[in-house]
């Protein structure tokens, strides 16, 4: 399990607090999505449950606390560091073949699978010769995914995955996810391309005003909400957020009758969140 206690963080020079105070509980065994506008902290709290930031002392001299299975990250003891991968959104990769890479780098991972490792790449499309620094974007993202799955660490946290991928390889991403996830692991997917991965999703973070506004199960959601698509003068007092679209008005209703369960709209659900019409 991943808990913030307390936690407050902010830049130095600058006077906003990115979190104030932030309490949040992230459960073994579930992929979650990590969402909130830009600037609302989402890689920074990726940075603070990686300890690569520390807490931020607050106005009262307290320091608050991200813990891994009880143990605090920011003494980053060896216990705890190898339980953790984090793919960020950029990076730069050496001038080395990905075969020389795996051989440098495979052994810090005492569960790594080069037969996972492998299948990735084959999916992917990737060869080992190739060498690291001379790929584009995409091809980049697709050799650190397919690393980072492969470690079979017990917490996995990646930054934008799917930044700079092309529709089929979204597509695979998501089916190796599902096929890569290891039992009592955990995966933290923190995104602003909603639709490339919400399918993956058993839990919804979504961070906003210096706090988590949201941390709730898909499954919690769709049986409190009902997501359907109305023509215009089909909206009742029961509907408590809209947004217009091509298939009609989108909306977010109350679900008081516990009526069959409806696929959850995720970016419509966190549009009502950041627009105060959930709580």
């Amino acid at each position: 399990m991943i808990e913030t206690r307390n936690l407050t963080f902010g830049y130095k020079g600058q006077d906003r607090k990115v979190f104030v105070h932030l309490d949040l509980e992230i459960a073994e065994n579930s992929i979650y999505g990590l969402l909130g506008q830009n600037g609302a902290g989402k890689t920074t709290l990726l940075a603070l449950m990686n300890g690569l930031y520390r807490p931020t002392v607050d106005d009262l001299g307290n320091v608050g606390e991200v813990l891994i299975d009880g143990e605090n990250i920011a003494e980053r003891q060896i216990s705890t560091l190898e339980k953790i991968y984090f793919l960020p959104d950029e990076f730069e990769l050496p001038e080395v073949s990905l075969k020389q890479y795996l051989g440098m780098r495979s052994g810090f991972y005492r569960d790594f699978s080069y037969e996972m490792m492998q299948n990735n790449l084959r999916e992917f499309g990737i060869s080992e010769g190739v060498v690291l620094n001379r790929l584009s974007l995409g091809q980049r993202k697709k050799v650190m995914i397919s690393f980072a799955l492969a470690t079979r660490c017990k917490i996995l946290m990646m930054d934008e995955p799917t930044n700079g991928l092309d529709i089929p390889s979204k597509s695979i991403f998501r089916k190796m996810v599902a096929r890569c996830m290891g039992e009592d692991q955990t995966i933290i997917i923190s995104t602003h391309l909603v639709h490339d991965v919400e399918g993956l999703f058993d839990h919804v973070v979504i961070l906003d005003d210096n706090r988590c506004v949201v941390n709730a199960s898909m499954a919690d959601i769709a049986e409190k909400y009902t997501f359907e698509y109305r023509s215009l003068g089909d909206v009742d007092d029961n509907v408590i957020y809209t947004e217009p679209s091509l298939q009609g008005n989108a909306t977010i209703s109350l679900n008081k009758k516990c009526a069959e369960e409806t696929p959850v709209n995720l970016e419509l659900f966190f549009n009502a969140v950041i627009n105060k019409k959930i709580k």
